[in-house]
């Protein structure tokens, strides 16, 4: 009993202590119980964490967490400055008072240039629509003198800046990356001045490597520029520009046989006035592209005006995505049906307000490797819609179709047709909803 009293004792003078006093007290108790210690605290040293999972974690947090977590102890300072974790960098170039996203702090920016320049290998600039965050993107990449870059990425988020700075400056800037990279595979500089003679020094330094080149909206390129690009990079798989720089010379030159498999060119189709005229590509040139790469994707944008398109899908081509960002006329579509065999996928935004049935039976009967399809302000009669469905079947994967597109009549109505659609796709549709506020 006094043993027990002892303990009630005990109880009761530790809980008239204040929480501090106890802590000491249980501290003091386990420092006197090593073996209780161990048996019941686990030890866990951040400070010994492995280096591999360090830099691992270190990857994911951005790139002011992580400077913070540099200062934490000096392994975390150590990781924070390995090489491998300075190869894939993305500059974010904003200005605060016009820009909600956040900046890459100018302090990092020098820190980075000073120590980890020769480490980058994938870079790219993400700049919004300011001129000084384009200027601050093409100091950046003057200073690259130390690096060997493999991929480089230019990108506006809003309007295209690099396009309002002085073109010397830019080309300037970007010739160092293009003299000091001799290993670059990929390139994005889409909206920007760059021009021949800098597509030459790419190619003298650049010609065995590049792999992926993205130069849509470029105006200071020529058909010849692109062509040079496409003499000399053998290895070229991807690419992306205008299609005032397409040409029979081009199409031809990547369907050498000292060129590999072209895997995905695209070609935006933009009026910059409106009546303007377009030239027309070969039907041969286009074999003779589909002969030396049968796989390759043909991805084409058109923003163009209705008496624009007289040049376009008269003959056979081999155009695999199709999208139409402006009113496209029936006839348009019509001669789409007739001579896309290879289209997998078409995104009409825009039509009028005449029925697009005869249209769509056709695409359905001979673009047989159609399976995406999305249909905006255009009209469909239900039984129509449901004939397309049923010609394509199950190989439709991305039904896209506004609910206002369809048009009840006689056979169907809108409540009834999401039932026989869903027969014949082997799964649940329902066509899309415009949302209301």
């Amino acid at each position: 009993m006094k043993r027990v009293k002892g303990d009630e004792e005990d109880s009761n003078s530790s809980s008239s202590e204040s929480p501090p006093e106890a802590c000491k007290k249980v501290r003091k108790q386990q420092s006197d119980e090593p073996e209780a210690e161990v048996a019941c605290e686990p030890s866990y040293n951040w400070a010994r964490l492995p280096q591999e999972i360090l830099l691992h974690i270190f990857q994911y947090l951005p790139l002011l967490d992580r400077a913070y977590a540099s200062q934490v102890c000096r392994g975390w300072n150590q990781a924070f400055h390995m090489p491998e974790l300075w190869r894939c960098f993305e500059f974010e170039l904003n200005q605060p008072a016009s820009s909600y996203l956040k900046a890459t702090h100018p302090d990092l920016i020098k820190q980075i240039i000073k120590r980890h320049s020769n480490h980058l290998q994938y870079v790219s600039f993400k700049v919004d629509s300011s001129t000084e965050s384009a200027e601050a993107a093409c100091d950046i990449l003057s200073q690259l003198v130390n690096c060997s870059l493999k991929t480089l990425g230019l990108i506006s988020t809003a309007r295209p800046s690099f396009m309002e700075l002085p073109k010397s400056h830019f080309i300037s800037a970007l010739t160092v990356v293009f003299v000091n990279s001799k290993s670059l595979s990929s390139l994005k500089i889409d909206d920007t001045p760059v021009d021949d003679p800098s597509l030459k020094v790419l190619v003298a330094n650049n010609s065995d490597t590049l792999k992926l080149l993205k130069m849509s909206s470029c105006p200071h390129v020529s058909p010849a520029g692109i062509l040079c690009v496409a003499d000399q990079c053998h290895g070229l798989r991807e690419l992306a520009l205008n299609y005032h720089l397409l040409s029979d010379e081009l199409l031809l030159a990547l369907s050498s046989e000292k060129h590999v498999h072209l895997e995905h060119l695209r070609i935006d189709v933009v009026s910059e006035n409106p009546g303007q005229h377009f030239h027309t590509i070969k039907k041969s040139s286009w074999d003779a592209m589909v002969r030396h790469s049968p796989k390759f994707n043909l991805v084409m944008y058109f923003f163009l005006y209705e008496d624009e398109f007289g040049p376009f899908f008269c003959e056979e081509i081999p155009v695999t995505h199709l999208y139409f960002g402006r009113s496209v006329s029936k006839d348009v579509l019509g001669r789409v049906g007739l001579h896309c065999p290879r289209l997998v996928e078409l995104v009409v935004c825009a039509n009028g307000l005449r029925p697009l049935d005869e249209e769509l039976i056709r695409i359905a009967k001979h673009c047989t490797q159609l399976s995406a399809i999305g249909l905006g302000e255009c009209e469909v009669s239900c039984s129509a819609f449901v004939e397309f469905v049923k010609m394509c079947g199950r190989r439709l994967s991305q039904l896209s179709i506004m609910e206002e597109v369809l048009i009840p009549d006689h056979k169907y109505s809108l409540d009834e047709i999401h039932w026989e659609v869903s027969k014949h796709l082997g799964r649940v549709w329902f066509p899309d909803m415009m949302p209301t506020w």
